[in-house]
């Protein structure tokens, strides 16, 4: 089975909800991490299905992809299937190149930003919102 590759605009995903993100944009981005890598230890099957995808709990990678001051935080909590990539410059260019990069596989982009969901389909990748993410994390 194809490993289903899932990113996860960290800035759109942290600022769709109005809780105070952005008086401390290091700590929501440890809190995105913390829930990410606490859905992949709880199993990344059920995971994907949130997504409305199908994968086992070997087939399924996460990448979070963090800007700005989010970028820079360094101790964010970890999981053997998460992968933290740090934007050099804005964080949809880095998306949409990881999106292209991965392309032979199955792709589920986590985004609501409309520009970023046109760029990514190009390259073959399902998107759905932060919505979605957020029912299937813990906490």
């Amino acid at each position: 089975m194809p490993v289903l590759h899932v990113i996860v605009d960290g800035a759109n995903v942290v600022g769709s909800r109005p809780d105070g993100w952005w008086r401390d944009r290091a700590g929501a981005a440890r809190k995105l991490a913390g829930k990410l890598s606490a859905a992949l230890t709880a199993g990344p099957a059920l995971l994907a299905r949130g997504l409305g995808e199908e994968a086992t709990d070997e087939d399924v990678r996460v990448h979070l992809v963090l800007e700005g001051a989010a970028a820079r935080v360094e101790d964010l909590p970890t999981h053997p299937g998460l992968d933290v990539l740090h934007a050099p410059a804005d964080g949809d260019s880095a998306i949409a190149a990881l999106a292209a990069d991965l392309a032979a596989e199955p792709v589920v982009v986590v985004t609501a930003d409309r520009g970023l969901r046109e760029r990514v389909r190009v390259s073959g990748a399902r998107t759905v919102g932060p919505e979605t993410l957020l029912r299937v994390l813990p906490g």
